[in-house]
């Protein structure tokens, strides 16, 4: 099987990913940074999806691939908001995903509902069962999202 670098990893990921969506979802936009990491979006790039590597940086190894819904809004009241509506659904949320996802406060007043997954090869075989999940986690939290998305804007107007 054949191994992908990184960079071919994350830059093919949003092909393999769309078809793996309801029609609704497949018209997301994205963007690539650093070649290790993934922000997919419908229209408001500050509160995307996400896929990056888990540490790699100078003298850490991989530890695997973080997939996630993270709230990077300058207004951290919106942030936050978003954070605790996913709390109040985290039960159906871990139902639907596993007890791996996480719903926590992080860096600079973010947000993020996320998972670690474990390093693999970066063959395609892992590229698809990475679109998969991240498909998977696209469909359980984008309708929360829209819902508390709405709600916010009644309540920041």
């Amino acid at each position: 099987m054949t191994t992908l670098s990184t960079t071919a990893f994350v830059q093919s990921l949003p092909g393999v990913l769309r078809p793996l969506l309801p029609a609704p979802l497949q018209g997301f936009q994205y963007r690539i940074q650093w070649h290790t990491l993934l922000q997919i979006h419908y229209g408001e790039p500050s509160l995307h999806y996400e896929v990056s590597r888990v540490g790699g940086r100078p003298g850490q190894t991989i530890e695997g691939w973080e997939l996630g819904f993270h709230c990077e809004a300058r207004d951290h009241a919106l942030n936050r908001f978003l954070l605790d509506g996913f709390r109040r659904h985290l039960f159906e949320i871990k139902a639907t995903l596993g007890e791996a996802v996480e719903a926590e406060m992080w860096d600079r007043g973010w947000t993020k509902i996320y998972e670690v997954c474990p390093k693999a090869p970066l063959t395609e075989a892992f590229q698809a069962e990475m679109a998969g999940r991240l498909a998977a986690m696209i469909g359980c939290l984008h309708p929360i999202f829209v819902d508390l998305r709405q709600a916010a804007v009644e309540i920041f107007r």
